[in-house]
């Protein structure tokens, strides 16, 4: 099934990309050129056109725009807080992408494949630095307050990336150590993504948190179909070879739940992927069928429609206007469609 892009992530596009593209100018040339091109903007400098393929869904900041709303702000107003976000977001993939060994993002060559490492984490710092300076900028306490936010989303975003890459040297990773991972690198930033916009336009702190509560059981939906997708989705959905996720051997939440199920399948499972070897494509076909043997695919999809559940929930209880309420469904619905 193929999901249909939500018509306000689409607005939300067009509202935020033209600044974003202001907000990356300010960096220093080299930087520039690198960002613009994982960005997928024009690069004023090399006279690049960028990859229209490669500007991303702008998922996070059509919630930020939504936050605002729901605390009865104009969209435009939490502009500063979505492009802020968004920066983070491609700070983490730029970063993701050289720990991960990733040779492609949104369907063009990553950018450390092109300018070099040094030059991709660069890049990524700089859009860390830029996205709290936009938000300091402003002159309210509401600045001060969205930059604690994020910087707190960003702690937990780090923190669940160091704990992704402690795992690849361990044998004994738990599914509730995996599921704190998953809380930390994805949902953090999805529930600073929900609440930040609101936060930015001086909501009360009960709106922020109960959007923050449903950012966050939503992230823990993403982050699992991201998950199977790794193993089951086509190139032309997840922009990354089919089974990515078993050829760099990642514990990912079906394989952990596959190698913690106590099965023959688990087991065989763990024999493949605890093998020093690279797996060939018949063992990668093998290993995938593997972690649907041992109950790692049909847990992974309950748990995504678990925490889909609770973020709705969460949605249902926080009073904002139908139509805003209406399109956060929406988006959360989309992100987490399976698309096999």
């Amino acid at each position: 099934m193929t999901a249909v892009m939500p018509v306000g992530v689409e607005a939300a596009h067009d509202q935020v990309s033209p600044s974003i593209a202001a907000a990356v100018q300010r960096l220093s040339p080299d930087v520039r050129t690198v960002a613009a091109y994982h960005l997928g903007l024009p690069d004023r400098r090399t006279g690049s056109a960028g990859s229209a393929r490669a500007a991303g869904k702008a998922l996070r900041p059509a919630l930020v725009l939504l936050s605002a709303r729901a605390a009865g702000a104009q969209a435009e107003s939490a502009v500063p807080a979505a492009v802020a976000v968004e920066l983070v977001h491609n700070f983490s993939l730029l970063h993701d992408d050289i720990m991960d060994g990733d040779t492609e993002r949104r369907h063009q060559p990553a950018a450390w494949t092109v300018y070099g490492v040094g030059a991709a984490i660069l890049a990524g710092d700089a859009l860390l630095a830029l996205a709290q300076e936009l938000l300091l900028e402003d002159q309210g306490p509401q600045g001060v307050w969205a930059a604690r936010c994020l910087s707190a989303a960003v702690q937990r975003l780090i923190a669940g990336q160091g704990a992704d890459l402690a795992f690849e040297r361990r044998s004994d990773v738990t599914l509730s150590e995996c599921m704190d991972m998953a809380g930390d690198k994805t949902a953090a930033l999805m529930a600073c993504a929900c609440s930040i916009g609101a936060i930015y336009v001086g909501a009360r702190a009960e709106i922020a948190m109960s959007l923050a509560s449903f950012g966050a059981q939503m992230g823990l939906a993403f982050q699992i179909t991201d998950d199977l997708l790794g193993i089951w989705g086509a190139p032309e959905v997840t922009g990354k070879p089919v089974r990515s996720d078993l050829r760099a051997k990642k514990k990912s939440l079906p394989v952990v739940a596959a190698l913690t199920s106590g099965t023959d399948a688990g087991r065989a499972l763990g024999e493949l992927l605890f093998s020093p070897d690279p797996l060939t494509e018949e063992q990668l076909l093998r290993a995938a069928d593997l972690v649907e043997a041992a109950g790692g695919r049909s847990w992974a999809e309950r748990e995504a429609d678990r925490a889909m559940a609770a973020a709705l929930g969460h949605l249902t209880e926080t009073a904002m206007p139908d139509e805003v309420r209406a399109e956060f469904t929406g988006i959360a619905e989309f992100i987490t469609a399976r698309q096999w």
